[in-house]
């Protein structure tokens, strides 16, 4: 089995930023994000289930789903979001399994993008937890810009995810991702070589 390292932070933290950059190193990325895009696809039984449930005001006028309605729903309506979470975050847990059995004989580890580890007590699944590390002012700056969504929203959002210092305790790994990007490039290629060690001394042990 794989080496595991599940990425989480909070939203804005630059996850999938840093994500990629250990791509570019040999790691292979599992992301949540990009899973439920996959199982939501037009004529797939979750995208009917949520049609069922939502009625097609969730849909764009090309058959898919708009995300941008959808998150207006569950943020205001806090059933609704229950609701959401126990029908696709299961499906996300199963793929994720297959994903890292599938993987696990051709990459040296994993990293598993995973905003939600800390809320949904997932922390078992992983070796190790990397958190991104960043103000609150910063989360919503960078979400404005890259979501364009009200800042009533983004409050809502931050309220549904854990604290940032309950997210730390969590933590094996900390990068803080305030500041310049050079300096978080250097910290994720010591992380790097962390990781690659911790494989092997992982492999040779269950051997």
């Amino acid at each position: 089995m794989s080496y595991v390292v599940a990425l989480t932070g909070g939203i804005g933290s630059g996850k999938s930023t840093i994500a990629n950059i250990f791509a570019s190193l040999g790691a292979f990325i599992i992301d949540a994000d990009i899973l439920t895009k996959q199982i939501v696809q037009p004529n797939s039984k979750t995208l009917s289930c949520i049609i069922r449930h939502f009625g097609n005001r969730i849909l764009n006028s090309n058959g898919t789903l708009n995300s941008s309605i959808l998150r207006e729903i569950i943020f205001n309506i806090p059933k609704e979001k229950l609701w959401l979470n126990q029908l696709i975050h299961p499906l996300i847990k199963q793929l994720t399994k297959q994903k890292i059995c599938a993987m696990s004989q051709y990459v040296p580890y994993i990293i598993w993008v995973i905003p939600l580890l800390i809320e949904n007590n997932w922390q078992s699944y992983v070796d190790r937890i990397l958190v991104v590390d960043v103000i609150t002012e910063i989360q919503i700056s960078r979400t404005i810009n890259r979501d364009n969504i009200n800042h009533n929203l983004i409050k809502k959002i931050l309220a549904a995810q854990t604290t940032r210092q309950h997210r730390l305790l969590y933590a094996n790994d900390i990068i803080d991702n305030n500041s310049y990007l050079k300096n978080t490039i250097n910290n994720i290629n010591k992380l790097h070589n962390l990781y690659l060690n911790l494989a092997v001394s992982k492999k040779n042990y269950t051997i």
